[in-house]
Parts: structure tokens; C-alpha cells; sequence
């Protein structure tokens, strides 16, 4: 696949927590490998698979989960639809027979201990990389897979090709409407009589897909946002990972609606916050909680949304959550078009830069996260195309240089308080455009995303998310089993 042929939908991915690049990605990389490398003719010769994972994988891929993640592609589930509250008694299975289901039909032998291996050396093409090794009675397959954020892979024996989940999904995209820098928008939206974004946005996915399915699909990817954010600001608890980290979703929900609430769904719920008045300062808590609440799921293997990706999962359904419950002139409509949107601006950081913490820091997560936010929030809230991608500068502007230093390597802290932050500054950002007049903006979209890929190439390695630099060594915090 093109990088100028990046469908909106690619910024989109339903999984399992808690990170794209290291749950997601590592995933999907095994799924491709039994399906596409392997083939599952050959699943019954199989006498051995082994794994090594190595760089950010191996530093912080327990606290990720990458070792449960390759476990679960191997047995073939799909990070779309497994159950998630099954996940940990189908690897203390594997652990404990020392067997595999490869392919969710044939047991093979598996030492967890001695078949999955971590050397935190980084292989030469992305610090996210991993190998896999199948031996059969007379060959060995094997193949180097490389995480490159947002649940997208890469695979060293066809590194020209794009991110498998739609390789099959989507032909080549032949159009006038190649968009690489945000000055491509601008143009077309001038062109199209000033129209909005997400009006060029759904012109330009009808050659893959009808515009009715492109708004359909939308909707369906904030369904699975809005579960995640209902079900995190009611559950409770400890996070699991041994930082003894506690939720906080929840209590601020119920401090904030009132324990004698009543509802049965979320959407009644939804209903339930928009009913009320609020104070300013709640309003800013309400966005903080749904940000947590999304986070907290992903931290804790929940199913989440790559927005784009795992770790800054909350802002986008943060800042929709927003203008949902508290704008005036929410339409209904608009929730797929504020997807539409906010995913355009994730594709021209992807192909311009990195939306990768292990090749960016945080800034290639929240960062482009908080942008993409803004930009659709500014859209909905009646800003033009020119004030949707001034939005999306600001917002990034000041995320630049943002690390990611995670303690103990989880994507808790201090990942669920930066998504929060995140969905804030994307709020500010687009108040910020809509009082700006586009002639007079000094710097433009094509240029911040310029200056975070510089940064993030000047970035210390210890602040991509190594968990060797930051908060990662300056919390003194123990790990114990939760």
C-alpha cells in the first residue's frame, strides 16, 4: 500500500490493550506469520516455535504485554473480537502445559521460559522488532516482523508493503486525491467551494468504499469508544502490572453525576450528563474522567480504539465525549464526520513522521492524538477547513518534545494522566483556531509536523519508551504482583 493511499480508517483499529505497538503490533505480526508465512497446511508439521523479541519490545514488552500479545496471534484469536477476560487463563495455560495451540487447532511444544526470548538490543530497521521461527521436520520459516505504531507492521522480507489488516480489504489507490502534506487538503477544500475536511475526507474514501459505509464505519468505531469509555468509569479497582496503581474513573464519575443516578446503558447515561448543568470546572472533569476511563481500560487489556494508538486511546473519545454532552450545537451526524476528520490528520503525521513513542517519544502518540482531536472538534464546532488544521497545529506545537518514559515499563504512568492533558490542550487548541483569522496564523501544519519528526530524531533513545530515562528511573517504585 502507498503511503499517500492511507485510508482515514487505518488510524482506527479495534484491539486489546495496553499499546499499538507493542500489544497490537506484535499481535497482528503473528497472525500474519500462521496465516500468510506459515500457512496452515503446514500448522500440523510444526514441531517448535520460538520468538525473540528485541529493543523497546524486550525493554518494555512485559509490561506491555508483548509476551501475552504473540502468545495470542499464535493461537490464532483475533484481537477484534477475543474475549478479553479470557486472556489470562489462556496464558497461564500455555505456561503451564508448556503447549501451544498453534493456530487454535494443533498443540505444539512451548516453554514460555526458554521459547520466548528478550534481547534488548535494537534490530538495525525500528527499535519495535521481533522473530519468529517455525520448525518443521525438514525446514525452518521464519520471518523479522517490525512494530511501527498504531497496530501497523512491517515484515523484513517485503518491507515495500504496507499494514496487513488492509492488504486484502482495500486495492490501490489510483486518485487525483493523493493527499501527503496538510497543503493537499487546504487546496482540495478550496477547490470543493470551501468544503469542510471531512466532506473532502468522505469524497476522497469513496474509492474503497461507498460514503454511506465510510459513515456507517464511523459509527461503528465510535460504538466500540463509546463501550470503552462506559465500561472504564465503571469499574474499580487496581490496575494490573504490580505499580498498585488504582482507578479513578469511576469515583470521579460518581462525585461528579451523583451515586443516586439513574440509567441502564450508555447511552442513557450519555443522556444523563447532557440533562444536567454544569460548572465550568466540572465540565473540565467530565473530559479528564472520560479520558482516564478509556486509558485505565487499555491498561488493563481491555478493547480500545487506536486513536492513533493504544497508549493515547482516551483523548479522541475524551474531546467527542465533549462536544457530545456539553457543545450547544451537537448534531448527531457529526460524530462520524469528527472521526472522518481527526483520522485525515493522523495520516499525514503517519506518512510525514511517526505516530511511534518508540521512534517519536510521546509526542508521536499524544501529541498527534491531541492534534488530530483538535482539528475535529474545530470542524464540529463550525470552524472552517483553514481554522480544523490551525487547531491541529496548536495542539501539537505544544506537545513537542514530550517523552515517553513509562514507569515500569505499563502504560499507566504517566500515560492514562497524559491522555487527559492531551484531550484538554485539543480542546484549547480548537477554542484557540476558531477565535483565529487563517491569513494571520504564523505557523503552518506542514511545518510543526516537520519539527516533531526532527525532534523526535534528536530525542535521547532513553525517552522512547525504553523505560531507561524520565519518570521511568526517577520514581522509585517497586513492582510487586498484583
Amino acid at each position: 500500500m502507498q503511503e499517500d493511499s492511507l485510508s482515514v480508517f487505518d488510524m482506527f483499529k479495534v484491539g486489546v490493550g495496553p499499546s499499538s505497538s507493542h500489544t497490537l503490533g506484535p499481535w497482528n505480526a503473528m497472525l500474519h506469520f500462521i496465516h500468510k508465512r506459515l500457512g496452515a497446511e503446514n500448522w500440523p508439521k510444526v514441531k517448535q516455535i520460538r520468538l525473540e523479541l528485541y529493543g523497546s519490545l524486550a525493554k518494555t514488552g512485559i509490561g506491555h504485554g508483548t509476551d501475552i500479545a504473540v502468545l495470542m496471534g499464535l493461537l490464532n484469536e483475533d484481537p477484534k473480537t477475543t474475549d478479553t477476560d479470557l486472556i489470562g487463563a489462556r496464558i497461564q495455560d500455555i505456561k503451564a502445559s508448556k503447549r501451544i495451540l498453534l493456530g487454535g487447532q494443533i498443540k505444539v511444544p512451548f516453554c514460555y521460559e526458554q521459547d520466548l526470548q528478550f534481547w534488548p538490543e535494537n534490530l538495525p530497521y525500528h527499535p519495535n522488532g521481533l522473530k519468529v521461527k517455525a520448525f518443521l521436520a525438514n525446514e525452518t520459516l521464519e520471518e523479522t516482523y517490525y512494530s511501527v505504531g498504531g497496530g501497523f507492521i512491517e515484515w523484513a522480507s517485503a518491507l515495500d508493503h504496507g499494514p496487513i489488516q488492509e492488504e486484502e480489504d482495500f486495492p490501490e489507490l489510483v486518485t487525483s486525491y493523493s493527499v501527503r502534506k496538510a497543503k493537499d487538503i487546504l487546496n482540495y477544500c478550496q477547490a470543493m467551494d470551501g468544503a469542510s475536511i471531512s466532506q473532502f475526507v468522505l469524497e476522497r474514501e469513496k474509492q474503497w468504499r461507498p460514503a454511506e459505509s465510510s459513515l456507517l464505519q464511523a459509527w461503528e468505531i465510535w460504538e466500540v469508544m463509546k463501550a470503552c469509555v462506559y465500561k472504564g468509569c465503571h469499574q474499580t479497582g487496581i490496575l494490573p502490572g504490580g505499580l498498585q496503581v488504582h482507578r479513578r474513573a469511576n469515583r470521579m464519575m460518581q462525585r461528579l453525576l451523583g451515586e443516586q443516578a439513574s440509567y441502564s446503558n450508555a447511552q442513557e447515561w450519555i443522556g444523563l450528563i447532557r440533562s444536567k448543568q454544569h460548572a465550568h470546572q466540572d465540565i473540565f472533569k467530565w473530559v479528564s474522567c472520560f479520558a482516564l476511563s478509556a486509558n485505565e481500560e487499555n491498561a488493563a487489556f481491555g478493547r480500545v480504539v487506536t486513536a492513533p494508538t493504544n497508549g493515547a486511546s482516551g483523548v479522541i473519545p475524551a474531546v467527542l465525549m465533549y462536544y457530545i454532552c456539553f457543545a450547544d450545537n451537537f448534531k448527531k451526524e457529526n460524530i462520524a464526520r469528527f472521526l472522518l476528520t481527526a483520522g485525515q490528520v493522523g495520516v499525514l503525521f503517519k506518512i510525514n513522521a511517526t505516530i511511534s513513542a518508540a521512534m517519536g517519544g510521546c509526542q508521536a502518540e499524544i501529541g498527534v492524538s491531541s492534534a488530530m482531536a483538535a482539528a475535529a472538534l474545530t470542524e464540529c464546532l463550525g470552524g472552517s477547513y483553514e481554522q480544523s488544521l490551525i487547531a491541529a497545529e496548536i495542539a501539537m506545537e505544544h506537545h513537542l518534545g514530550l517523552t515517553c518514559d513509562p514507569i515500569g515499563g505499563l502504560v499507566q504512568i504517566p500515560c492514562i494522566e497524559r491522555n487527559s492533558m492531551g484531550a484538554i490542550k485539543a480542546i484549547n487548541a480548537a477554542y484557540l483556531a476558531l477565535e483565529t483569522e487563517p491569513g494571520q496564523a504564523r505557523v503552518a501544519l506542514d511545518e510543526v509536523i516537520l519539527a516533531m519528526w526532527e525532534t523526535a530524531q534528536d530525542m535521547n533513545f532513553k525517552y522512547k519508551e525504553t523505560a531507561e530515562g524520565g519518570l521511568a528511573v526517577q520514581v522509585p517504585i517497586g513492582l510487586s504482583e498484583c
